[in-house]
């Protein structure tokens, strides 16, 4: 089977393969829950959505999986002071050339986020099996309440440093997010630019910082990927990338397209164009024209600013205005179903693992 790893026993999975929670669309309880029955961990992304929608998808991944999932939440983060209208103006004026393209009124002031502490209050009443957070860390008492209603907590962190700081908290397992991942920089002890370590240089950094599994992120889309973390130290590996074209997947169907497009050099960059916040994903027009006209509002504001634009995109398959989050390994993509996704890594690194004893 695998090397010594009481992370697997204590998740109650077979195999050290987890798939990461994607918010904005790709990850749905049908993913989850195909994942989990493949006897890896599925994952569900509830950051944008309320408490009542929370309780709903835990109670659908239920209804089609008997086996543990997880659910991820981005922690609170102090607020930041909000943009003067001067700024304002300059982000509005930045993407209005897409918003007439694409035949949109003025922007208006979208729904407040949900409160976290509601968020919360659902995991807690639905006694998810395994809870993870991202951008920040929790206080002790928050996550001796999870551990208290079974779950099991992990944190992310994108340097060593983050890394014990989520050890002090309590955390059950670290997520060492690398530079090559996907999606959203989960750094909250500094800039984002300062937690760009790669994953190689990352995972034996974090294992050797803490005495908690660690379970390595960024880059890894396939068994030599894992067998390469597990060789590192990790005791799992986060994927999510490898199951964005996955029939599974809530990914658009333009969104799919542009994962499984091309393999060209250098696909993916890093971006606040989007959301405010620095994430990685397939480089496209809005990435690229927005970043040049340098007038972007910090999150949530440009998130909010934006989000009826990537919400009439995606209805209309403009990939060219979609935030196509991805890791730099896209290029390794498939169309696989979820299943598929997990037993080829499993049976991949597998070999690997042998080749290399």
């Amino acid at each position: 089977m695998w090397p010594d790893n009481p992370l697997l026993a204590r998740l109650r999975i077979e195999h050290p393969v987890i798939q990461a929670p994607m918010a904005g669309g790709p990850s749905t309880p049908e993913l989850a829950a195909a994942v989990s029955s493949a006897g890896a961990l599925g994952f569900w992304a509830g950051a944008y959505v309320s408490a009542e929608a929370i309780r709903a998808a835990v109670r659908e991944i239920r209804r089609l999986t008997d086996r543990p999932f997880g659910v991820n939440l981005f922690a609170p983060e102090p607020a930041s002071p909000p943009p003067t209208p001067e700024e304002r103006a300059r982000a509005v004026a930045a993407v209005e050339p897409f918003r007439r393209e694409l035949g949109l009124a003025a922007p208006e002031v979208p729904p407040a986020r949900p409160r976290f502490e509601d968020q919360l209050e659902a995991i807690l009443e639905e006694r998810v099996p395994v809870f993870s957070f991202t951008f920040g860390s929790l206080d002790a008492a928050t996550v001796r309440r999870l551990r208290e209603r079974g779950t099991l907590v992990m944190g992310t962190a994108t340097t060593p440093g983050e890394a014990a700081e989520l050890e002090r908290a309590g955390v059950d397992a670290v997520v060492a997010q690398g530079a090559e991942a996907g999606g959203h920089r989960g750094t909250f002890a500094g800039p984002p630019e300062g937690g760009l370590l790669g994953t190689a240089a990352l995972v034996p950094q974090v294992v050797d910082r803490v005495r908690l599994p660690v379970v390595a992120a960024g880059g890894i889309m396939d068994g030599r990927g894992l067998a390469a973390v597990l060789c590192l130290g990790a005791s799992a590996a986060q994927m999510g990338t490898a199951f964005l074209a996955t029939p599974e997947s809530g990914a658009s169907q333009a969104y799919k397209e542009a994962v499984l497009g091309p393999a060209d050099e250098d696909r993916t960059a890093l971006t606040r164009a989007f959301s405010g916040r620095l994430a990685r994903g397939v480089r496209n027009r809005f990435m690229v024209e927005v970043e040049r006209a340098g007038a972007i509002l910090p999150f949530p504001d440009q998130n909010a600013l934006t989000q009826d634009i990537r919400q009439a995109a995606a209805r209309g398959s403009r990939a060219e205005m979609l935030s196509l989050w991805a890791g730099q390994a896209v290029p390794l993509a498939t169309s696989r179903s979820a299943r598929e996704v997990v037993e080829a890594t499993v049976t991949q690194a597998r070999k690997v693992l042998r080749r290399l004893s």
